[in-house]
């Protein structure tokens, strides 16, 4: 028998993680009696007064959220991090180790209108969100070692606030992930003098197999190794190290990529997409300063969790926990229909959607 990607069982390394994924495209034949969750819709009053997190409204703790006119950023009122907290003693146990953790925990409301997300605002209205981004990068990043923004959209993603908006925890550390990568780029990048995602955007527009979007400043594929149903993987192709770097122009066009790519995701189903993002740059912080970033490639993750519909999700559990991570639609069959879906008139605009 000859192997076929689409239909035969196999392997793909994740570079950037050195774990690997199994790709089993014949079990999407199965029939599923599983979960269904609730279809995430667009539903949503401009405003809830009831919603800690629209203008004027009491939070809480008793502080009432301003009435604000764009974007609104307030330190986390229940924090997972902190700057004051007393330093773990040291151990000097092989098996009970322990390190210092100190940091801060923002939220950042996207927009006042609560029925508002990234696919349904305007590219003006994402450049705002994107220009804040840097804007609190820019503070955290002169501190910490590592500022991570993230955005959880969804109650399937466990957003327990149906308001647009993301997070971004500031950490003294270099968290697990980011450290990861920082060991993987850096070993290839001494061994091939180029960024391992350099290579990779010039890879992926030479095989045109996995590409989404694609523009000057900006390639979105669903990388090769893709755990998620519909990941993507969002990649700067100006060399561009951190966020901050961006200039102007190449975060006109973020924020086009960010309504096109949202919106096929919203329109894929016909619903309200859920998904964890995040942006990777290079470590920050004193500690980071004046180390070289050659090997970095600024880039953000989408990692939605539907899989057959609006209602069916894939879960990592079993198999995916306790020996590898596994997923049933290739990479390549999933980019295609990404590729394929209307990314320029969001599903609710019915009226106007053609060709699909």
């Amino acid at each position: 028998m000859q192997f076929v990607a689409a239909e035969h069982q196999h392997r793909r390394l994740n570079p950037l993680t050195g774990q690997w994924v199994l790709v089993c495209p014949h079990r999407m034949l199965r029939p599923w009696s599983g979960q269904q969750e609730k279809a995430q819709e667009n539903d949503l009053p401009d405003f809830d007064p009831t919603n800690p997190l629209c203008p004027g409204v009491e939070r809480p703790n008793g502080i009432i959220t301003p009435k604000y006119r764009s974007t609104y950023v307030f330190d986390n009122d229940f924090p997972a991090l902190v700057e004051q907290v007393p330093t773990p003693p040291s151990s000097d146990d092989p098996l009970f180790q322990v390190a210092p953790a100190r940091g801060t925990c923002r939220v950042m409301c996207f927009h006042p209108k609560s029925n508002l997300t990234l696919p349904t605002m305007s590219a003006k209205e994402i450049q705002v969100v994107i220009d804040e981004w840097i804007h609190q990068f820019n503070e955290l990043s002169a501190k910490y070692a590592w500022v991570q923004i993230f955005e959880n959209k969804g109650s399937a993603m466990g957003c327990s606030n149906p308001h647009p908006h993301c997070q971004i925890w500031a950490c003294s550390f270099l968290p697990t992930e980011p450290q990861l990568k920082q060991e993987r780029l850096r070993a290839y990048y001494a061994t091939h003098e180029r960024p391992m995602l350099a290579d990779y955007v010039d890879r992926e527009l030479q095989k045109k197999e996995r590409i989404v979007i694609e523009n000057p400043d900006w390639l979105v594929v669903v990388p090769y190794w893709a755990a998620w149903p519909f990941e993507t993987l969002l990649i700067s192709r100006n060399n561009n190290k951190r966020i901050n770097d961006l200039t102007l122009r190449q975060r006109e066009n973020l924020a086009v990529t960010i309504k096109e790519l949202t919106t096929k995701y919203d329109n894929l189903f016909q619903c309200s997409f859920p998904y964890s993002m995040g942006w990777h740059g290079a470590p920050t912080g004193p500690e980071h300063a004046h180390a070289s970033s050659a090997h970095w490639t600024l880039h953000a993750m989408y990692y939605p969790p539907l899989l057959r519909s609006a209602t069916v999700r894939k879960f990592m559990v079993g198999f995916e926990l306790l020996a590898m991570v596994q997923r049933d639609l290739t990479p390549e069959q999933a980019a295609q229909r990404l590729r394929e879906i209307n990314g320029k008139c969001h599903y609710l605009h019915k009226d106007k959607l053609s060709g699909e």
